[in-house]
């Protein structure tokens, strides 16, 4: 970086000179451009622009109402009609400038009203403009000129299809091409990911009077590079440097983009030392460049050095390059550092937008900053930027994330009153929520209102339901779901599958389970561990270990290898059968494979080894888990129970108490009891006592509460201190053990 910054501020100052490339035209011109139709009947249609609810005179109405003031002129009604934002609008006006009596439009009105539709996309009002025109006697000069118009509008609005019949047009009429016309040309083929018949085209171009100019060149090498090929972009760079047509940043600061779009900063950097030693001097469009490219792989602060760099050089950064370094910064977790380039943003005068906004805003939520974002959304207004659905969306997950259920839909009815209306991502957000908070009819409400909507329902929308009401048992509902997809056109995917054939199976109809899979296989869904796994788990919690050996075996023949879960619940299965040695011969099998067991592996062995009063095989499997995978709170449980009531040496349990209480692991008040009892039976009361104020303290207990467990321990009144004990540490953490 050091050694680019020192090329960047030492460069010479060099201007190329323009080429001149025009040659006498010569013969007609047949173009390869047939291909286009293939890549144009591929291409869905672009929507003209939204239909405004407000109306397209407003801007007018203290200039007339019903007729034009007398002195409005030609160039007061092109003032208007730049200022447009969608074709209806454009439409629209000009149908009532048309009907006033005083008004003849001029072939400059008609040339932009064409510019502007073919901007929005909009081609059939261009038709019926044309046919206006031509009706009311307009000449339109069919010049070269005019064609090429037409035609980079065609190409421009992705319309690749009627290029070929312009372009037939003007060849039936003589109308020569000029470069411009080979680099429209080109320009289409290249958009059609045509790249062969484009650089034919420009080898083409000589045997009609006309030299491929910088235009050419640099069309070609977007099309290259557009198809990730950075290397037959700098073929046609050699190319264009042996026929002698010269570069000038245009075309080095297209070879820049090209290598940052693929992530080869460092080859960007080498190519800018490069061609700095021949005269390149890198421009606005250079550092914004790079400033993107290292956002984009991920060195951002190298891109903010750049930055620097570009404003002492004088040089502004445009919008795009501020939102990528906020983005950039947002993503590595620098949002102090994003809200100063944001600072910087307004004091250069270039002025945030609402994505510059909605970057800060999202990232603020998922750190859980839910009272910053909302502050920062509130100012946006303020600042002439209204909240769009991102904005909205971002809020309501940084609300549901953290829990203010209620907050998220007083801001989802907000949205909906202040006219913008949800999405599919805002509704997955609340229906997520509601699943997982079990309010299913809460979930389903707002699926009809989708519905209702005409909102977009997609497949994580159905996965969430079918999953959540898997989980509440409510499967004949989840299979309504399942089928719905199939009439709304949702394809189903591998989620969809295994969250329903996982309801089936934990509700005892694993054979439906097993008949969905091979629905699923027909659909070309592989089934995954997921699959399998919820499978197992039936059979071993049915007891039926031959069978969940079989689903194994297949999921291992179909390229499927068993992870953790799967090792762990197969173990389970065989210790609930009563087979321990067989489950510890597996055990010691996956580790042999290079697993390192889970401790949902050990806990099922465990536990099965106390039950049979093997304490020390029980305590050693333990010991060999810290090593590895460390025991979790089940484990503890599991050891303290059997320690507890084993009746193996006392002093070894109330060794165990401390140590997981030490580590945060509270014991289960069940197996606790037991313990005293047997401290009181011994006389040992004062190891007891230790042990109560030990757990009282990690447990948070209040000053209150201990002296009220204390007070009845001192007057050896132990039913009492433990029956209070006990109801304390239930409201601390409810009939279960706990990790702090």
């Amino acid at each position: 970086m050091a050694a680019l910054v020192s090329t960047l501020k030492c460069y010479p100052w060099v201007l190329p000179q323009n080429p001149t490339s025009c040659l006498s035209q010569k013969q007609p011109l047949s173009l390869p451009i047939s291909s286009l139709h293939r890549h144009d009947e591929l291409r869905a249609t672009t929507s003209s622009a939204a239909v405004t609810s407000l109306n397209p005179f407003s801007t007018l109405s203290s200039l007339f109402t019903h007729e034009l003031l007398p002195n409005f002129t030609s160039e007061d009604f092109l003032g208007v009609l730049q200022r447009q934002k969608d074709s209806d609008s454009v439409m629209s006006l000009y149908e009532w400038v048309s009907n006033q009596p005083n008004f003849v439009h001029t072939s400059d009105i008609y040339e932009e009203i064409l510019q502007l539709l073919g901007a929005f996309g909009d081609f059939d009002s261009m038709k019926r403009v044309l046919h206006d025109m031509k009706t009311s006697g307009i000449e339109i000069n069919q010049d070269t000129y005019t064609y090429n118009y037409l035609l980079n509008v065609l190409v421009d609005g992705n319309k690749l299809k009627l290029v070929e019949s312009v372009h037939t047009d003007m060849n039936d009429r003589g109308i020569k091409p000029d470069v411009s016309t080979f680099n429209i040309l080109i320009k289409a083929l290249c958009k059609a990911h045509q790249i062969k018949p484009a650089i034919s085209m420009m080898e083409e171009m000589r045997k009609h009077g006309v030299a491929p100019d910088e235009r050419t060149f640099t069309t070609i090498m977007q099309g290259f590079i557009e198809d990730g090929n950075m290397e037959g972009a700098l073929k046609i760079k050699d190319k264009m440097a042996k026929v002698g047509c010269q570069f000038t940043n245009i075309t080095i600061n297209v070879l820049i983009h090209g290598f940052c779009k693929q992530g080869q900063v460092e080859e960007a950097l080498s190519f800018i030392q490069e061609m700095a030693e021949e005269g390149f001097r890198p421009d606005k469009y250079t550092f914004n460049t790079l400033v993107n490219g290292l956002c984009k792989v991920g060195h951002v602060k190298h891109a903010l050095e750049i930055l620097d760099l570009m404003l002492q050089e004088g040089f502004d950064p445009d919008i795009f390059s501020y939102n990528t370094l906020i983005s950039g910064l947002c993503k590595s977790g620098d949002i102090e550092d994003a809200l100063e380039v944001l600072n910087l943003m307004v004091l250069r005068d270039c002025f945030p937008n609402t994505v510059t906004y909605n970057t800060l805003i999202s990232t603020m939520c998922k750190e859980n900053r839910v009272e910053e974002a909302r502050k920062l959304a509130l100012g946006l207004s303020e600042k002439g930027l209204l909240p769009d659905v991102c904005t909205f969306n971002s809020l309501i997950d940084g609300l549901c994330t953290s829990g203010n259920h209620r907050n998220a839909m007083e801001l989802f009815r907000d949205m909906k009153n202040k006219g913008c209306p949800p999405d599919e991502f805002t509704y997955n957000i609340l229906i997520d929520s509601f699943c997982n908070r079990g309010r299913l009819e809460d979930a389903l409400d707002l699926l009809r209102e989708m519905e209702t909507n005409g909102c977009a329902r997609n497949v994580i929308t159905y996965n969430t339901l079918i999953d959540g009401l898997c989980k509440s048992r409510r499967i004949k509902e989840a299979e309504e779901i399942f089928d719905q997809m199939e009439l709304q056109g949702v394809s189903r995917n591998l989620r969809t599958y295994n969250s329903l054939i996982d309801g089936l199976c934990k509700n005892n109809r694993v054979d439906e389970g097993l008949i969905l899979m091979d629905q699923m296989i027909l659909e070309g869904l592989k089934p995954d561990k997921f699959t399998y796994n919820s499978l197992l788990t039936h059979y071993c919690r049915d007891g039926n270990i031959k069978k969940a050996a079989d689903i194994v075996q297949v999921m291992t023949s179909n390229g499927c290898e068993p992870d953790a879960v799967t090792y762990g619940t197969l173990i389970s299965g065989l210790c609930k059968a009563g087979r321990v040695e067989i489950a510890s011969r597996l055990l010691r099998t996956i580790q042999l494979k290079g697993f390192v067991p889970a401790p949902q592996a050990y806990n099922p062995i465990i536990q099965a080894l106390y039950r049979k009063q093997r304490l020390k095989e029980g305590m050693r499997l333990f010991r060999e888990m810290e090593s590895g995978n460390p025991p979790d709170a089940i484990t503890y449980k599991i050891v303290f129970r059997g320690l507890c009531s084993g009746g193996g040496p006392i002093a070894e349990a109330v060794d165990f108490a401390i140590e997981m209480t030490e580590k945060g692991f509270l014991p289960e008040f069940s197996s606790f009891s037991m313990l005293a009892e047997g401290l009181c039976a011994l006389s040992m009361e004062d190891e007891l006592i230790k042990l109560v104020d030990l757990v009282m303290i990690k447990a948070n207990f209040s000053e209150s509460e201990i002296s009220i467990v204390m007070g009845f321990l001192k007057i050896r009144k132990y039913q009492d201190a433990l029956a209070n004990f006990d109801r304390i540490l239930s409201i601390r953490q409810p009939r279960r053990s706990y990790r702090r």
